[in-house]
């Protein structure tokens, strides 16, 4: 049951993709009040569940790491968390001043390029722990297609801010198949779990990261309203869990 539930799921992870430009209702500037309630409910979803789970990956992190002179560092897989929010946060600022350096204000091609590669990756890690880390029922797999559905729209907008046309004519199918390939990854094989628990930490760092650089600039007149509506109402329904 769990295994088509997981796939109903990928599909409709790709679906977003495929669909929100087309989706009138979410305006980036002014901020819409769904893109504020989104952003509450990604971070509620990094603080409640994704974080305390780094706790489970850092005993794979230790069994590999905990020799030489790793052995004198403690909390590997929060620094991996906080590597990734680095690494992701340099790729925005290579858009950012590419965008400047381009006279129609969009991205080099070599830029977006880059910049989907880093996100074909998130969202095949974020299709493999579908099937892999939150198939163990139902409800729990609900809620964590609920809040990366609603985050995947948030990204959708800055990458087509970034890229435009491009995006949409490329960007969107590749971050949909990316989906169903690391959904078809984790349904063919399970991958070596040092591996997955470092992808896992940047995977963290990253979404803290796309969350506050989509919520704090101002000039995008963000509802700190909608924005904790989404973060109490999430976080109440993980409790409830």
């Amino acid at each position: 049951m769990t295994f088509w539930l997981s796939l109903l799921f990928a599909v409709g992870f790709a679906l977003i993709h495929l669909c929100s430009k087309y989706m009138r209702f979410v305006k980036d500037a002014p901020r819409s009040w769904f893109l504020s309630a989104a952003g509450g409910v990604a971070v509620s979803y990094v603080f409640m569940h994704l974080l305390p789970d780094l706790s489970h990956h850092q005993q794979d992190i230790e069994r590999v790491l905990n020799r030489g002179i790793g052995e004198y560092v403690e909390n590997h897989i929060y620094l991996l968390a906080l590597l990734g929010l680095a690494m992701y946060y340099g790729l925005e600022r290579l858009v950012k001043k590419s965008k400047k350096q381009q006279a129609d204000k969009k991205a080099s091609q070599g830029v977006f390029w880059l910049h989907m590669a880093s996100f074909f990756l998130y969202n095949a890690l974020i299709g493999y722990l579908l099937i892999r880390e939150e198939s163990g029922n139902g409800w729990g797999m609900f809620f964590y297609f609920l809040a990366l559905s609603i985050h995947f729209i948030t990204i959708d907008q800055s990458m087509r801010r970034d890229h435009r046309d491009v995006y949409d004519k490329y960007g969107r199918v590749l971050l949909a198949a990316a989906i169903l390939i690391g959904w078809g990854t984790g349904a063919a094989m399970k991958v070596n779990s040092f591996f997955i628990s470092v992808l896992v930490a940047f995977l963290a760092g990253s979404i803290i990261l796309n969350v506050l650089k989509e919520e704090l600039p101002e000039e995008k007149e963000s509802s700190f309203g909608a924005f904790s509506i989404g973060l109490a109402g999430y976080t109440v329904l993980l409790m409830l869990m």
